[in-house]
């Protein structure tokens, strides 16, 4: 769980330094992969996208500036710009695989150090919490999309997984209740990206059996928890 400070500086510095670090890693990937138009415009639209959509929320919940943690959830954020940039531009045909598997795999080491440092400094609160799924929710999407061009398109089912749930919930609101803590449920999407990494870099043989181990743990959490929410309807109505 992170956290977006409350504060009297407002956040425009720090959103046009961040935006800033993404368009400077593009521009790094395009010298050095030579990234193309496809790539660029994956990449500026993501970071929009991203910018937009927080900075909404921010004004929302009256957040006016990030808190440790934050910084390095946005961190994360623009590794997966890059990643994303990447697969989309090389769209399954050389992909640099080595630079792929190095931002995802940094991107989600740097997953437990925001939550540690969230603790640390005591910040956590939903709406930091929210950012960091959502940036964990899309590099899945993304690695998925990936590693489908060489195990079959299934493999979007893990990626695509959790947003068919958040639109199964706009017609089934008893799907929008909140869920009570899991370890499980942790484990499970953690394993996601870390399997997709390793299928990903193509180093172990037969790397579908691990997607396909990883997509069936995913059905059984996201099963479970609707389970749970559906016995659960009467009591968590608002």
């Amino acid at each position: 769980m992170i956290t977006l400070q409350h504060s009297a500086a407002p956040a425009v510095g720090e959103h046009a330094a961040w935006a800033g670090s993404q368009v400077l890693l593009l521009g790094l990937l395009h010298g050095a992969v030579g990234l193309g138009p496809a790539g660029w415009l994956a990449g500026v639209a993501y970071g929009v996208a991203t910018w937009v959509l927080l900075s909404g929320a921010m004004r929302r919940s009256g957040t006016r500036s990030f808190g440790p943690a934050d910084r390095v959830t946005t961190a994360r954020g623009v590794l997966v710009g890059g990643v994303t940039a990447l697969v989309v531009d090389r769209w399954g045909e050389g992909v640099p695989t080595t630079v792929v598997v190095a931002f995802a795999a940094v991107a989600l080491a740097l997953d437990f150090v925001d939550g540690r440092v969230a603790r640390r400094t005591g910040t956590s609160s939903a709406l930091g919490a929210r950012f960091d799924m959502e940036v964990d929710a899309f590099l899945i999407l993304v690695l998925s999309a990936h590693v489908s061009f060489t195990a079959g398109p299934w493999v979007l089912a893990i990626g695509l997984m959790r947003y068919a749930f958040v639109a199964a919930s706009w017609a089934l609101p008893w799907l929008c209740a909140a869920l009570p803590p899991s370890t499980a449920r942790k484990a499970v999407a953690a394993l996601q990206g870390v399997l997709l990494v390793v299928a990903a870099s193509g180093v172990l043989p037969h790397a579908g059996y691990l997607v396909v181990f990883a997509l069936g743990t995913l059905v059984w959490s996201f099963g479970r928890d609707a389970l749970w929410l559906w016995e659960n309807r009467e009591w968590s109505r608002v």
